[in-house]
């Protein structure tokens, strides 16, 4: 047998040893991408976000990593936490990104939600003006009790109020409530007690956009279980337009 038959018989082995070396090498890289990158990512949003040093924040990238390294851009991130505080309100926050450049640029978009309980809930409830003097969630509505003042009398009311959001705020909608045991709806009351009860019959907006930076908007607003979920869209452009990474303003 010649050598060159020799040589030939030997380079599908030899091409299966460097196919072999190569995947090895590619699983290695793909685990230090996966190892470093959450931390990096990490830095980068508590820094923006003004968190503290200690924030826990889980940090996941869909696919496989190396292809989306090499060309510079994420498909999509995950970030999740069980607890962070903004604007004084705690809860637990989840946002997925996609098209995450690694080299500067805008985001593809963002969007994601925050978990609040019902302690949480009222202080937002606050903010507004309705008279309320205490919220129980009743998903998927809010009950709370209050009152209105006719002749110098108290009437006490429980009220039904719809969740939702409208505008990049959040808003309170009352659908029914109940005076002495009798249900009412709110062309009912405002016959009854006019402008006495204006208050308890109109919805009510809650503006949290000066809690927030201005490239995040509230788009919604559910009662699930013992929880509010306020979901939320993020503007691509809050990675590079400093504008955006501020508090917004409420009217």
């Amino acid at each position: 047998m010649s050598d060159d038959v020799v040589r030939r018989g030997r380079w599908p082995w030899v091409l299966l040893i460097v196919v072999a070396i190569l995947a090895v090498l590619i699983v290695v890289a793909e685990f230090v991408a996966r190892s470093i990158l959450p931390g990096i990512v990490r830095g980068i949003v508590i820094e923006q976000l003004e968190l503290p040093a200690d924030q826990e924040l889980d940090v996941d990238a869909s696919g496989i990593l190396l292809p989306q390294l090499i060309s510079g851009r994420l498909d999509e991130l995950h970030l999740q936490t069980d607890a962070v505080t903004i604007g004084g309100v705690t809860g637990a926050a989840a946002v997925t990104a996609v098209g995450v450049p690694l080299h500067g640029g805008d985001l593809d978009g963002a969007a994601g939600t925050v978990r609040i309980d019902q302690d949480e809930f009222v202080a937002l409830a606050a903010a507004s003006d309705l008279p309320i003097d205490e919220i129980a969630f009743a998903a998927p509505n809010v009950t709370a009790t209050s009152s209105f003042t006719v002749i110098g009398v108290p009437v006490p009311v429980a009220l039904t109020v719809e969740p939702g959001a409208d505008a990049g705020e959040l808003l309170l909608t009352p659908v029914e409530l109940r005076v002495a045991g009798v249900t009412l709806n709110a062309a009912e009351i405002a016959e009854r007690f006019g402008d006495a009860a204006a208050g308890l019959t109109q919805p009510h907006r809650i503006c949290i956009a000066d809690q927030l930076p201005a490239g995040i908007t509230v788009t919604g607003l559910t009662i699930q279980h013992s929880t509010a979920v306020i979901d939320v869209d993020v503007d691509g452009a809050i990675i590079t337009d400093a504008a955006l990474q501020h508090n917004g303003v409420c009217s």
